[in-house]
């Protein structure tokens, strides 16, 4: 339980990054108490996107990452980022982001801003 909730608060805390460096990456809100619920739903939306879809994505995309070396990854990044996005708006979240530049760019901010909390956050259960 303990590595699952530290899973999300790292995720939440890199969608943070994103959207404070990104303007075309938005969550908006009434107030702050609105903004950092709606955050934490959106890491965890995002975690089951992670958990679920990725690797079936990846699998079916094997043979583009041979081919490209592992960059599709980016592509798959953003992929990932949009259907959280499409996601969020289906449940009436306001988090949006717009455009495919903008996801891999964001993609690439969530992966290291995740990457640096993992290795300073605990990971065992």
């Amino acid at each position: 339980m303990k590595h699952f909730l530290v899973k999300t608060l790292a995720n939440a805390a890199a969608l943070a990054v994103a959207i404070w460096l990104l303007k075309n990456i938005t969550l908006t809100g009434d107030n702050t108490g609105r903004k950092v619920l709606t955050l934490i739903v959106v890491a965890l939306i995002f975690g089951l996107v992670n958990f679920i879809v990725k690797p079936v994505v990846k699998l079916l995309a094997l043979p583009l990452f041979i081919l490209t070396l592992g960059l599709i990854t980016l592509v798959i990044n953003a992929l990932m980022l949009l259907l959280t996005s499409w996601l969020a708006d289906k449940f009436h979240l306001a988090f949006h982001v717009q455009g495919f530049w903008t996801a891999v760019l964001g993609g690439v901010i969530i992966s290291v801003v995740s990457w640096a909390l993992h290795m300073v956050l605990p990971d065992q259960d």
